[in-house]
């Protein structure tokens, strides 16, 4: 039966990855990621050439904006994003790994918490078992490797603090590019 469904999740997300996910068509893309991902907030919206390594495992709160190119690793622990979060191009949101020290190559992972109002930058590396608090802005090409706190800006490899941000942030999103 865990066969079947492995199966049976690796047919869904290779429609998406390779076909449904190209297509133009927003409509289209919001439609089979309403039934697929594991949340799909109100006024969402996910742009071209985004992969799910497992949609069951991805939760988007709502008026989140993923941007093309990104790809989002569910496959064994869960990404949930907060409201209002815009993460950019070609970022990388990771919840598997290995552990280097382990003699059998075991996994190593955990789930990775995006909360209210955070703003990732291009082509960031979110890395398993992170939390990036209500607020925080990611730099572009960071990555991050451990919790950033609400409202802090980080940049750099390994990410480090950079600066803070208003906390009495109250924009909305509302990003839907044409053919994106």
């Amino acid at each position: 039966m865990i066969q079947l469904r492995c199966f049976g999740g690796g047919v869904i997300a290779y429609c998406y990855n390779s076909w449904i996910g190209w297509m133009p068509s927003r409509r289209i893309r919001q439609w089979y990621l309403k039934f697929w991902l594991g949340c799909l907030g109100r006024g969402s919206g996910i742009q071209l050439n985004c992969r799910f390594l497992n949609g069951r495992k991805v939760f988007l709160g709502e008026r989140n904006v993923i941007n093309f190119g990104c790809l989002l690793d569910g496959r064994k622990f869960t990404i949930r994003f907060g409201d209002d979060v815009s993460i950019g191009p070609e970022a990388s949101i990771l919840t598997l790994g290995h552990d280097p020290q382990a003699l059998d190559f075991a996994d190593r992972g955990g789930d990775v918490v995006i909360g209210d109002r955070a703003w990732i930058g291009y082509r960031v590396i979110v890395l398993p078992g992170v939390s990036i608090g209500e607020g925080a802005v990611v730099g572009a090409g960071s990555v991050v490797t451990k919790n950033v706190p609400p409202y802090t800006i980080v940049a750099g490899n390994p990410a480090r603090k950079i600066g803070e941000r208003p906390k009495d942030l109250f924009y909305e999103l509302d990003f839907k590019p044409w053919l994106h």
